[in-house]
């Protein structure tokens, strides 16, 4: 799949990874530019940093290099961000049984690393975002993803209503999910190709992105008041692999989609 080259980036900008999986996956992954690792000995065992410079530290080095008690695991990594992919190229890979996730203002990078996990885990499409109303490739995103961020395609649009016109144009069947819709999410499935539009934390999806999507949905749940963004939409990947096949199983009601605590 081809990929928008980005402008080098700075030093000062680059993000730093953290944890056995997040950096395991980064350096397996041949469009990711790793500048430098800094590691114990004992965890670099089992990984292969092939020619990058490695820099052996103890664990208070490290400690000091990522955010106060982030679990960095004996490793952490400098490394340069991944090149845009163009949403025309995802959508010319699309395969029948393979969601897509489109996120509508998801801004906290725990919750996208998450989504990406569950898009991975899932078999999806990939992800959409914007690009000025999503996280930027982080620590904290890289270690919630475990490594799905640098095998689940992730393309950022300026536009996200324009992106949805194109994703309709492709053949795929867009269901928002939303708490106030009448219908639950396994009567809005059916058709093979399923983009889910899930709104940001808090505020949920915004009007002109719901008027982009063909079908509104609720996600059948019941016994508690909200659900995280990230857990709605682990639901709805599971929901949408089987086409709704489990979801008919699940109780009538629903929840809003809320943000993390």
């Amino acid at each position: 799949m081809r990929r928008k080259a980005r402008q080098a980036t700075k030093a000062e900008n680059r993000p730093r990874f953290w944890g056995r999986h997040a950096v395991a996956a980064a350096l397996a992954n041949p469009d990711r530019d790793i500048i430098r690792i800094w590691a114990t000995r004992e965890a670099a065992a089992g990984l292969d940093f092939g020619a990058i410079p490695v820099t052996w530290s103890d664990v208070a080095d490290l400690g000091r290099m990522v955010p106060r008690d982030a679990p960095h695991q004996g490793v952490v990594a400098e490394v340069g961000r991944l090149d845009d992919i163009l949403l025309a190229d995802l959508l010319d890979s699309a395969t029948d049984g393979h969601p897509l996730v489109v996120l509508d203002q998801v801004t906290d990078p725990h919750n996208v690393g998450a989504i990406l996990r569950s898009a991975a885990a899932f078999g999806a499409l990939g992800i959409v975002t914007q690009d000025r109303h999503a996280p930027p490739e982080s620590g904290a995103l890289a270690k919630a993803a475990s490594g799905a961020l640098e095998t689940t395609p992730w393309v950022r649009v300026v536009n996200l209503a324009r992106a949805l016109e194109e994703i309709a144009a492709a053949g795929f069947w867009r269901i928002g999910l939303t708490g106030e819709a009448e219908t639950n999410l396994a009567q809005a499935l059916g058709p093979p190709r399923v983009a889910l539009v899930l709104g940001a934390e808090g505020e949920g999806m915004r009007p002109n992105t719901a008027t982009h999507c063909d079908a509104l949905a609720r996600l059948p749940i019941t016994g508690m008041e909200s659900l995280n963004v990230s857990n709605a939409a682990a639901i709805a990947l599971y929901a949408a692999s089987v086409q709704g096949d489990s979801c008919q199983q699940l109780s009538p009601f629903s929840l809003p989609v809320r943000s993390s605590p």
